[in-house]
This record gives structure tokens, C-alpha cells and sequence, in this order.
């Protein structure tokens, strides 16, 4: 892969893969960026409106890589499909799974995590509740969607409770969809698993405004180098 001049890898860099998500709904696309000296992989699912090449997911995994975690993007395949209709539980779940063995079979040899953008991080969650991911060491979730916007409650964190190896939070303290005086004891609760970081007036989409005294880029910046910092624990 090739390195962008003078700066970290960049979207282009990123080599596409295909693979099977389910024998019913057939391939998917999934990007895979690494960095020379990475040191982890993080097999990374999109949130529910917006795949795989939405400005997030292709900033945040910039900046992943010059901290030296690799990603492995990919589809889920309604959005494959164009469609803006989530697919059922079960077939995002298999997705999950289908991702794994995929990134497993093209970087063998980095520390696996897995996790994604609200949704697509809740569905990791709730394959490693269902069974264990064979090989992962971590979840790592951007933006834990706990419940709808305005309409707080605990049941989505229920599962939680099955997942057997360490989760990293990383949320902002304005988001809608998980208000910080629910997610804090759910956190608590999971003990020397669950790793909390919060982003001072971060949205879901981890914008600050002005008055934060913090840029977008600087979130980004932060939230890469927590995940690195953290993985390193892992291993």
C-alpha cells in the first residue's frame, strides 16, 4: 500500500476485499487499511445510515492508522445493496461473524478487535454475547448507541453482561443516544472490563462546536490514540 506524501495513510491506500456475509444475501465490499508498523487490526462495522466510506469512518481510520492499528471496513449488506433498511438482527450478526474470518484470513498476524460506529458496534456486542469471536481480544465501540434520541433506557446494554472480553467506550458527553448518567454505572457495573472515554461536548458524531476549545480533527486525534493506548493493554 502506498503512504500519502508526508502524512499519514490515507483512504486511497486501502485495499478492497470481497467477501461472503451470508449464503442468502451473498458478498459484500470491505476496505482494508494497514500501516507498516501496525500493531493491531480492528475489524470495523458502519453505523446504521451510513456504510462504510461516510467521512467518519474514513477520518477515523486515518488516524487509526498513524497510530498504528490497521481497520478492516466493511458492509453490511443491505447497505451493499443501496438499500436504507437495516437488515435483521440475525443477518447483521452473521455479517460480524462472516467480517471476522475474513480480516482473520488477510492479516493473520495483528492482535484482532473488532467493534464499529453505533450500530455497527452494537451488533459486534451482540455476536460476542451470543458466542465468542474466536481470536478477538477486544471490542472497541464509537458512539454506543444505548437507546433511541429522547428516549432514554438500559435495555440495549442488557447483553453486555455475556461479553467475556474488554470493551472500550469511547463517547461523546452530548450524545443523544446514550445519555452519561446511564452509560456511567452500565460501565461501572461491567468493572475490569469496560473501559470508559468520554469526549467533552462530543455529539454522537463526535462534532464539537467551537466553545469545546477543541476541532473535529483534535476528537479524531484523541479518540485514535485512546484506542492505541488501549489495544496496547491487550496484548
Amino acid at each position: 500500500m502506498l503512504r500519502s506524501p508526508g502524512g499519514p495513510m490515507v483512504a486511497e491506500d486501502a485495499m478492497p476485499i470481497r467477501f461472503v456475509a451470508t449464503p442468502a444475501k451473498g458478498a459484500v465490499s470491505a476496505l482494508l487499511l494497514r500501516p507498516e508498523a501496525a500493531c493491531a487490526l480492528l475489524v470495523f462495522a458502519h453505523g446504521a445510515g451510513a456504510g462504510m466510506r461516510h467521512r467518519f469512518m474514513e477520518q477515523i481510520s486515518a488516524r487509526l492508522a498513524a497510530a498504528g492499528i490497521a481497520t478492516f471496513r466493511y458492509q453490511f449488506p443491505y447497505m451493499e445493496a443501496g438499500s436504507r433498511r437495516p437488515d435483521s438482527r440475525a443477518t447483521l450478526v452473521a455479517t460480524v461473524r462472516a467480517a471476522l474470518g475474513a480480516a482473520a484470513e488477510a492479516v493473520p498476524d495483528l492482535l484482532l478487535l473488532a467493534g464499529g460506529k453505533s450500530m455497527g458496534g452494537r451488533m459486534t456486542s451482540l455476536a460476542a454475547a451470543e458466542a465468542p469471536l474466536i481470536g478477538v481480544r477486544g471490542l472497541v465501540f464509537f458512539g454506543f448507541p444505548l437507546h433511541p434520541a429522547g428516549r432514554p433506557s438500559t435495555e440495549r446494554a442488557d447483553h453486555l453482561d455475556q461479553v467475556e472480553v474488554p470493551m472500550l467506550f469511547l463517547q461523546g458527553e452530548r450524545d443523544k443516544l446514550a445519555e452519561p448518567a446511564l452509560l456511567r454505572p452500565i460501565c461501572a457495573r461491567l468493572g475490569a472490563r469496560a473501559t470508559l472515554h468520554e469526549i467533552p461536548g462530543a455529539d454522537h458524531g463526535f462534532h464539537v462546536p467551537k466553545s469545546s476549545g477543541r476541532t473535529d480533527a483534535e476528537v479524531l486525534h484523541d479518540l485514535a490514540l485512546t484506542t492505541a493506548g488501549w489495544a496496547a493493554t491487550l496484548r
